[in-house]
């Protein structure tokens, strides 16, 4: 017996209708059949995804202050979302930037990582995964966080390059 994924995350929010926006409009997720039937509360479903939900927000309200997970505090840092193609990352990082919700981007050699912040600040990570038959030395060498240069990697690998991990390609 062994847990072989993340089946849902459940985030505290101040403004359930501000943050299913957010999640819908920047991240492309959808309530799932009578996720909206809650009041102050919301369960969505990611593009693609046939799971039940794979993200739950419940409202604080807005006296509801920042998180201080990481700063003073213990708590999760972000959660990470995988992506199927390198186009899809691409695109992702200019609707990110367009939102105003793209903070960062890295390099981790073996993935290629956007980072983002919701209405709330809290962090998460939008993630690709080089395939394995596409790795090269290099890619396996490179240790830590670099700088992502994302056009670079889409010449090298293609927008098609489809992720090297995931659900989808373990039951393909």
């Amino acid at each position: 017996m062994a847990i072989f994924r993340l089946n849902h995350a459940v985030l505290y929010v101040r403004n359930v209708a501000e943050s299913v926006a957010f999640y819908r409009d920047v991240l492309g997720f959808g309530y799932t059949e009578g996720g909206d039937a809650y009041q102050g509360a919301a369960f969505l479903r990611a593009p693609g995804s046939t799971n039940d939900h794979d993200l739950g927000l419940f409202e604080l309200g807005p006296q509801a202050g920042p998180s201080g997970a990481g700063q003073t505090t213990v708590g999760l840092y972000h959660l990470a979302w995988e992506v199927d193609t390198l186009g899809d990352l691409e695109d992702l990082a200019a609707t990110l930037a367009e939102a105003g919700a793209l903070v960062g981007q890295s390099d981790h050699g073996t993935t290629k990582s956007l980072y983002g912040k919701d209405p709330n600040g809290l962090e998460f990570e939008i993630v690709w995964i080089i395939p394995a038959d596409l790795l090269t030395d290099e890619d396996r060498a490179k240790a830590g966080v670099r700088r992502l240069d994302l056009a670079a990697e889409v010449e090298k690998y293609g927008r098609d390059a489809r992720s090297g991990v995931g659900i989808s390609r373990i039951l393909a």
